[in-house]
């Protein structure tokens, strides 16, 4: 049983047969598939029926209520050794997408083989199992039937709660067939490491947060260019000493005279893992909006200098922005020596940190810094993340 990354490019697979294993990992592998009972109502209810006919057949020393009492035994024993053999040889797949932000569902695949050579499995549900911080799927997947030797697949959509690297996954199988006396259940723990990436969605604030810094973008790269290239529409937050009165007087609206750019938009990112353990949770935050930042930033066009504590990476120089959210996504906080110098004194800067005025010290003077009170964690606090993850020199 195994858990791999699925690429889109791929073409669909199926599942392979367990490998050889020791008699020490059968054993484990036994035990972590042991099988859990759950008596349902029906159940109950049949047990005391059972109790009661038997009652009446030693009672009234009646020959057909003692066969009556044999034949209920005999179907509670077959319901139950059926329904094992309906769990029985049961293997699982399940492949998901190459990137995972975390908190946003996304489409997965799983895969249900009957590795049983003959005899079939039914009413099979497959469900995610509920955990601290392990992923959840929003709805298990049954399958009325299984045929020997089939493999059978369903689309599930997948949450994972928190950035990291998730090693290990648990799901569980269940059956109530063939009467729905108990239901049985068998775990499946699939030991395979993904990363899922900081939420790149907007949280409160983050949205502000970028219309602020993509005016202030804008105004720091406009009219750096000699060059006159057109007349447009005036934007939010740009210069009014570039309005074209002569063409705004024209037109009715305000418009804008236009210079080629002799720079590309270069946004200087800095993330600072000198951060104590009280403001761990500021961390967490920091994190999710320097990935906000940088993925709206880059599919808004801008090329990223991303670096931290000695981390360097250009975007889209040495890579695409996923390599930027995977950093993020197993980065932790660290001791770290004096902030490094900004290395291009034209692109725009900006800086999380919790000590703006060390940086401001080594020459950040023009960058924007957004320190925990200017970021400040909102009410409930942040996504836990991977703030337990510490550096063994802290």
């Amino acid at each position: 049983m195994r858990l791999r990354l699925f690429h889109p490019s791929e073409a669909r697979s199926t599942i392979e047969p367990a490998t050889v294993r020791n008699p020490l990992q059968q054993f484990r592998a036994f035990l972590a598939r042991r099988i859990r009972y759950k008596t349902t109502r029906g159940g109950v209810l049949f047990t005391l029926a059972i109790f009661l006919v038997a009652v009446g057949a030693v009672v009234s020393a009646n020959n057909l209520l003692f066969l009556m009492v044999a034949a209920m035994l005999a179907t509670l024993l077959v319901s139950g050794l059926v329904s094992r053999l309906c769990l029985a040889g049961l293997a699982l797949d399940f492949q998901v997408p190459e990137h995972i932000p975390a908190g946003r569902s996304v489409p997965a695949r799983l895969f249900v083989r009957n590795h049983k050579w003959f005899l079939p499995s039914f009413s099979i549900r497959v469900e995610a199992i509920r955990e601290a911080g392990s992923p959840t799927m929003e709805s298990g997947v049954y399958f009325p039937l299984i045929a020997a030797g089939a493999t059978l697949e369903a689309v599930v959509d997948v949450r994972f709660p928190r950035r990291g690297a998730y090693r290990q996954n648990g799901f569980a199988f269940s059956t109530t067939f063939p009467f729905g006396f108990t239901e049985k259940t068998a775990r499946v723990t699939l030991s395979r490491e993904m990363v899922v990436y900081p939420a790149v969605d907007p949280q409160p604030g983050f949205e502000d947060l970028l219309a602020g810094i993509s005016g202030e973008i804008e105004s720091h790269y406009r009219g750096l260019g000699r060059d006159f290239y057109r007349i447009r529409p005036y934007e939010t937050f740009e210069s009014s000493r570039h309005v074209d009165w002569k063409a705004s007087a024209h037109v009715g609206s305000l418009q804008i005279r236009e210079f080629a750019r002799e720079l590309e938009q270069t946004v200087e990112i800095f993330l600072d893992r000198d951060v104590p353990h009280h403001l761990d949770p500021w961390f967490e935050h920091a994190v999710n909006c320097c990935a906000f930042l940088a993925w709206r930033l880059s599919n808004q066009g801008a090329s990223i200098h991303f670096r931290s504590n000695g981390y360097e990476f250009r975007q889209p120089e040495d890579g695409d922005i996923y390599t930027i959210l995977k950093y993020l996504a197993l980065v932790y906080p660290q001791r770290a020596d004096t902030p490094e110098a900004p290395l291009d004194d034209a692109s725009f800067k900006i800086v999380f940190t919790p000590s703006p005025r060390a940086f401001h010290d080594a020459g950040w003077m023009g960058a924007r810094l957004l320190d925990p009170d200017v970021l400040p964690v909102p009410v409930g606090g942040a996504d836990p993340g991977s703030a337990g993850q510490r550096s063994a020199e802290t």
